[in-house]
This record gives structure tokens, sequence and C-alpha cells, in this order.
């Protein structure tokens, strides 16, 4: 089992940059593909990025692409979501989690129900 703590949400001006962190619990860090989802009020929860085992593989939403990077530290147990050129849009809550699936493609890492373990969420708000 694994505990996901994020951090780095918080308010930010359109065109702006926030790091979020996901830091993990356990000494099996490595055994889980980490991914990135966010949710806004009255809405579903959407995927954002993910990163594999390794950090050899990833994968993102278009939505993102291009302006955020999803990269692992393993020394450290984190994954960490790095956001530029914010938008509006950008606003929701935002939570890591971990999977342990054996995926055939890195874009199967965007189906949330292979998702086992979910963090509490960081807020980000992106003024405009």
């Amino acid at each position: 089992q694994v505990q996901l703590v994020e951090s780095g949400g918080g308010l930010v001006q359109a065109g702006g940059s926030l790091r979020l962190s996901c830091a993990a619990s356990g000494r099996t860090f490595s055994s889980y593909i980490i991914g990135w989802f966010r949710q806004t009020p009255g809405k579903g929860r959407d995927f954002v990025a993910a990163i594999s085992r390794s950090g050899g593989s990833t994968y993102y939403a278009d939505s993102v692409k291009g302006r955020f990077t999803i990269s692992r530290d393993s020394a450290k147990n984190t994954v960490h979501l790095q956001m530029n050129s914010l938008k509006p849009e950008d606003t929701a809550v935002y939570y890591c989690a971990a999977s342990i699936a054996i995926l055939a493609t890195a874009q199967a890492m965007g189906i949330m129900r292979i998702y086992d373990y979910w963090g509490q969420g960081t807020q980000v708000t992106v003024s405009s």
C-alpha cells in the first residue's frame, strides 16, 4: 500500500507557473505508475498527466500538452507536475494517484480506473 500527499497548489495569475508535488510513503514507490487528475465542482475527475514506473514514459492530456511536464524523483519518492502558461480553465483540485497495473500502452495510463490509491488533493486557482 502507498499513501500519497499532494502539495504546491495555490493562486496564480494567468500565464504564471506552479509546481505540484506528490510525495509517496513506502519503499515500493518505483512499483507504481503515478498519474495526476483534476476536478472542478460539479464535474468528474479528468486525467492530466502520468508517468511510468521508470520515468521513461509519460502521457499527457491534449489540454495540457506542451505546458505541463511530469517527472519523478525516485530517490525522494516524489512526482512533480510543472505547470507553465497556466490558464483560468486549469483551475481545479489536483489529485495524484498510484497504480500497480501492467499496461500495454502509455495511453492506458490516462484511464482513471487503473489507479488504486489517491491523495487528498491540492487546490490550484488561476485568475484572469
